[in-house]
């Protein structure tokens, strides 16, 4: 019997010579959830000009305690004249600093009476104003390389004026399903059928990790069309996940045809769930390899497994650090449990509480409780021969993006 690997040989194996793919420009607006392929640059000043944090009236902080007549109008877009000296000027948020102007009193402690405006005493230079500069300073770094535009980088680069943006490109998934039970939602169930649920599960991960699932394959139980459709599916893809069929079972086919095409890297992990898992490499017609990943076929397995070792698969391709690596966590176990020889991944809910984290078990954590992972926020990780009781800290995996 094979010696059963610990995950982070897996993980090694799996990462092995991957790099990140090509970049391409594309725009803006399509580059939510994109990975920056390269470092960016400030080409502008934010804000580019001292404005006022909020409505009221600019003047000369010498001049704080005395009635002053109103210069000017200043508003959001407008430019602004230089402030007459012994003057102050009506000014709303957004506006233009005048210059001769250093502080800016909100209009709520302004008593005004026609053209002419009474100050309070107590307004200290710079108040209520936001300087250029403040958030960026032109030609400092905005955004580094390996960044994922979410929204607030969204912002920043619009703030820029940024229009195109060099992001990685997604890393191209073949999914593939294997067994002739499986079959998919909206045909009627015959004796011994299931419908596919790893599908769908599958597909949103990958994309929810940054990948494009360029095709969809049902593969059945034969030696032959499994290697036809493993060939197949490697030439279109940088990625290629199937799930069941990596067993020892008469009708498991896929670890065959992957070590008659290609190369299998490992087999067989310590971990539960998810321990007859494949991992290898597929050639391609252009010479070069598509990454292989086996996934169990039950759907807990699939599940943990994607979170495992797909997201920082994922994670090397697009150039993205904080995809590699899942945030880890120290929580209160509110649960008692004990592990044989492999590690064990538990679903967990977190409550997060003034004391501290506390993980939630589900007390079903059989491979084929899918339902354990719908509320599931992070996997809790109890190495091998290893003993928890209620009030134990123990590391998480937190199920983040």
């Amino acid at each position: 019997m094979a010696e059963l690997q610990p995950i982070e040989a897996a993980l090694e194996a799996l990462l092995a010579e991957v790099s990140p793919l090509e970049a391409e420009q594309v725009a803006l607006e399509d580059a939510p959830g994109r990975v920056l392929a390269e470092d960016v640059m400030a080409t502008l000043d934010v804000p580019p000009f001292d404005n006022s944090a909020m409505d009221g009236y600019a003047l000369n902080a010498l001049d704080a305690g005395k009635r002053l007549p109103v210069s000017q109008r200043i508003a959001a877009g407008s430019p602004a004249a230089p402030l007459e000296a012994g003057t102050c000027a009506r000014i709303f948020t957004g506006g233009e600093i005048p210059p001769g102007a250093d502080c800016v009193v909100m209009q709520e402690r302004v008593t005004l009476e026609g053209d002419t405006a009474t100050l309070p005493a107590d307004i200290p230079q710079g108040d209520n104003i936001r300087l250029m500069g403040r958030d960026v300073r032109k030609g400092e770094p905005l955004l580094a390389a390996g960044e994922r535009l979410e929204a607030a980088a969204l912002g920043h680069l619009a703030g820029q004026g940024v229009t195109q943006v060099s992001v990685r490109c997604r890393p191209r998934v073949a999914l593939l399903s294997t067994g002739d039970e499986i079959i998919e939602p909206g045909t009627p169930l015959k004796p011994g059928q299931l419908y596919n649920s790893n599908r769908p599960m599958l597909k949103r991960l990958l994309e929810n990790f940054g990948a494009e699932v360029v095709c969809v394959i049902s593969v059945p139980d034969d030696a032959n069309q499994t290697r036809a459709l493993l060939e197949q599916a490697a030439n279109e893809a940088d990625v290629v996940v199937s799930t069941g069929g990596v067993s020892v079972g008469e009708e498991d086919h896929v670890k065959a045809a992957l070590e008659a095409l290609g190369q299998l890297d490992m087999w067989k992990l310590a971990i539960r769930p998810g321990k007859p898992l494949a991992l290898g490499r597929l050639p391609r017609a252009d010479g070069s390899q598509a990454r292989f990943v086996g996934l169990p076929g039950n759907p807990v397995s699939g599940f943990v497994g994607a979170w495992l070792f797909l997201r920082p698969l994922m994670g090397v391709l697009l150039g993205c650090p904080t995809l590699v690596e899942l945030p880890a966590l120290s929580v209160t176990a509110d649960f008692a449990t004990s592990t044989g020889p492999r590690q064990h991944y538990m679903r967990v809910a977190l409550e997060f509480t003034p004391k501290g984290i506390t993980a939630s078990a589900f007390a079903d954590q059989n491979s084929a409780v899918l339902s354990s992972c719908i509320k599931a926020d992070a996997l809790a990780v109890i190495p091998p021969h290893h003993q928890v009781v209620q009030g134990d800290v123990i590391n998480c995996l937190w199920l983040a993006g």
